[in-house]
């Protein structure tokens, strides 16, 4: 005999007493609600910039950092401004070691060069190198990375090849291109492309293995879908917020391979001025107090970048994150 629960008959006591009525209810026929479809205004990067904006101090860096950028380009334009390969003369000499004053604004370096415009255009040289260094470094390594980790045809070949080039020191391939080669900004950008990047294509190959074999990418391969696709729409979505974080230090990390070169003597020529250049040239006065301007002010400009760059890669990185979406 099968055991009546409590739930059971206190419903079938009220059906008893009440009617079918207390439970159910007929509701009335709307054409348009039938015709209303679930529909949701729900954005991804939308979600991800307000998770981001919530981060005072990563918008500060960015700020900062989009000011930096503007003055860089417009600075050239103001009035006023002096060429920052001009040598200035006080009678026959040239005026060296120029302390800031209202005239040179962050003084003059061991040649009598105006320091405030050789700044502003070494900041623009190492901007432009770090950000074309860090976005094509970007490209080749997701490609690369992408094929690496999805075609199971190509992972002992790029395996060897990884392996290999991971083995020749980065330092030594950048010293020897840029002493064979013409030095200049394509040059620098040739020689940083040439191994910066393998470590993007080891780390986009690595998540994507992780990922592939999932249910879903399983069932999409079953039902045909192209490898393009797979990777575009399937795999390389789920690795945004990583990726943004790896291209954000990319490209402080190219301005400081671009630092390290000037420092050894194989950087851009002096007419060319670039941060490296003027922290070089700020090194070899920096035990004169007196002269210790020339060191100050470029490092601060290169400080004020790179820190903004990592904070505000890190701030994007979790921000793109969907765990943090609501």
């Amino acid at each position: 005999m099968k055991k009546v629960t409590k739930l059971e008959k206190s419903i079938e006591e009220q059906i008893a007493q009440y009617g079918e009525k207390l439970l159910f209810s007929e509701a009335e026929y709307n054409r348009d609600n039938a015709e209303d479809g679930g529909y949701s205004n729900y954005s991804y990067w939308r979600s991800t910039w307000r998770s981001f904006t919530k981060n005072k101090v990563a918008m500060f860096f960015m700020y900062l950092l989009i000011a930096v950028l503007l003055f860089t380009i417009i600075q050239p334009m103001l009035p006023n401004q002096k060429d920052p390969n001009e040598i200035f003369w006080v009678g026959t000499a040239p005026d060296m070691n120029h302390r800031p004053d209202s005239e040179f604004w962050f003084g003059t370096n061991s040649t009598g060069q105006d320091l405030w415009s050789r700044i502003w255009h070494g900041t623009r040289t190492s901007l432009l190198i770090g950000i074309v260094v860090g976005f094509c470094n970007a490209f080749i390594g997701i490609l690369i990375g992408a094929l690496w980790g999805y075609v199971r045809m190509l992972d002992r070949f790029l395996t060897e090849v990884y392996n290999v080039l991971h083995n020749i020191p980065n330092s030594i391939v950048l010293i020897l291109i840029s002493y064979i080669l013409k030095p200049g900004v394509g040059t620098m950008i040739f020689a940083m492309c040439v191994m910066g990047w393998l470590p993007m294509c080891r780390f986009v190959r690595n998540q994507i293995v992780i990922i592939r074999d999932q249910e879903y990418n399983l069932a999409s391969r079953c039902l045909g879908t192209p490898t393009f696709r797979m990777i575009t729409k399937n795999l390389l979505p789920y690795l945004v917020s990583v990726i943004m974080l790896r291209i954000a230090l990319a490209i402080p990390a190219a301005i400081g391979s671009e630092v390290f070169l000037t420092y050894i003597g194989l950087g851009l020529p002096v007419s060319i001025p670039s941060l490296g250049n003027l922290i070089n040239e700020g090194r070899i006065v920096m035990m004169s107090a007196s002269s210790r301007y020339q060191i100050i002010f470029p490092s601060i400009v290169l400080s004020a970048i790179t820190i903004s760059f990592y904070v505000i890669g890190n701030s994007f990185s979790d921000a793109a994150d969907p765990k943090n979406h609501v």
